[in-house]
């Protein structure tokens, strides 16, 4: 099917990065509600690993292995970009957070945490009290600091001190990817191996054993692609040999919703779903796109958006929607989902971003 420019293919020569817009009419089965609208391309070889809103600028932080794009919900055009020649430590960022003064926090693979406002650069490093130089992911808590979530546990940082402190044996497992923070200021954690709870006094974790995760009744191999149970480092591909892999209790992802339930994304046991007391596992088998899920949003309308390595999945409690390549996403593996003030949700995969609108 022939993709027809909505904006000239933009050059960003300068900085070694493309950004490019398509938009087309729907390849294949599409929802009666929702349709991918538009694509960002970023470079076949380029990750996008992270995304952010930041609804106040009416922007979207765009995070990629290549460095980091702001760009505007309106326009959908590029407000800024981040290298390492503008004072990004590393160019591969993971995660971006904001935090509640308004700094941008941009996590990187193996190159600290740089924090940036008003044109003002700061990265931090282990000799700074940062945990480790792998950052996975941001979230703010209730009092305005912010969690920091690394390969070698967990910083809490005071935006007031600058302090940091750093959890590592309370956790489940050091190596941590996913963060959120619920109603009662409760910090929940995914890990390599489950998902751990601070209160604020004491630690509480859950692993497969407790319900964490569905069962592997495909039968599928773990994979040697973890550093589980040691320090070693390792990317983040799931498959093995070119088929998918299955590790109880390595959880990527973690969403609180309103009601307090904590969501979990899975390697290979889809989405956990704990109330406090019980955990319920949502598979392929209940209409998950795949089995690994990388990332979790919630939309304007309560429903929740699940990254997997076979498409994004949308959930609204009864029903299940999903979009795949045949529908327009440019690479199977949604590693971010974000959802934007409107409705959009914006997609990130390998090669760049897909942006599924309403109808």
């Amino acid at each position: 099917m022939t993709l027809n420019l909505l904006h000239a293919r933009q050059s960003l020569a300068a900085v070694g990065l493309l950004l490019s817009c398509a938009s087309f009419a729907a390849f294949g089965q599409t929802s009666p509600d929702y349709k991918i609208s538009e694509t960002f391309n970023v470079g076949d070889a380029v990750y996008v690993r992270s995304l952010t809103m930041e609804p106040k600028a009416n922007s979207v932080w765009v995070g990629t292995s290549v460095g980091v794009h702001e760009i505007a919900l309106d326009t959908r055009k590029p407000k800024t970009t981040f290298t390492r020649n503008d004072g990004l430590a590393n160019e591969y960022v993971f995660a971006v957070g904001i935090d509640s003064q308004g700094y941008k926090w941009f996590g990187t693979n193996a190159g600290g945490a740089s924090r940036y406002k008003d044109g003002n650069w700061k990265t931090y490093f282990p000799m700074h009290g940062l945990a480790d130089y792998w950052i996975y992911s941001f979230a703010n808590d209730k009092k305005g600091d912010l969690w920091i979530g690394t390969w070698a546990g967990v910083n809490h940082f005071d935006v007031k001190t600058g302090e940091f402190k750093t959890y590592v044996k309370e956790l489940i497992n050091e190596w941590v990817y996913g963060l959120d923070v619920d109603a009662k200021g409760r910090v929940w954690f995914a890990t390599e191996g489950g998902v751990s709870m601070f209160d604020g006094k004491q630690w509480k974790s859950w692993t497969h054993k407790d319900g964490l995760g569905a069962p592997n009744v495909n039968q599928l191999p773990a994979s040697s692609n973890t550093g589980l149970g040691t320090r070693s480092r390792h990317d983040l591909s799931t498959m093995e040999r070119g088929d998918p892999t299955y590790n109880p209790n390595y959880s990527f992802a973690m969403h609180i919703g309103p009601d307090g339930d904590a969501w979990v994304g899975t390697w290979g046991g889809g989405v956990a779903r704990f109330n406090g007391k019980s955990w319920r596992n949502y598979s392929t088998a209940d209409g998950l796109v795949g089995n690994i899920v990388y990332s979790i949003a919630r939309d304007d309308k309560g429903a929740f958006w699940f990254g997997t390595d076979k498409g994004v999945s949308r959930f609204d409690g009864k029903n299940w929607k999903s979009f795949t390549v045949q529908d327009g996403l440019l690479d199977s593996h949604v590693y971010t989902v974000a959802s934007a003030p409107g409705g959009d949700i914006w997609v990130g995969t390998r090669r760049g971003v897909a942006i599924i609108s309403k109808k």
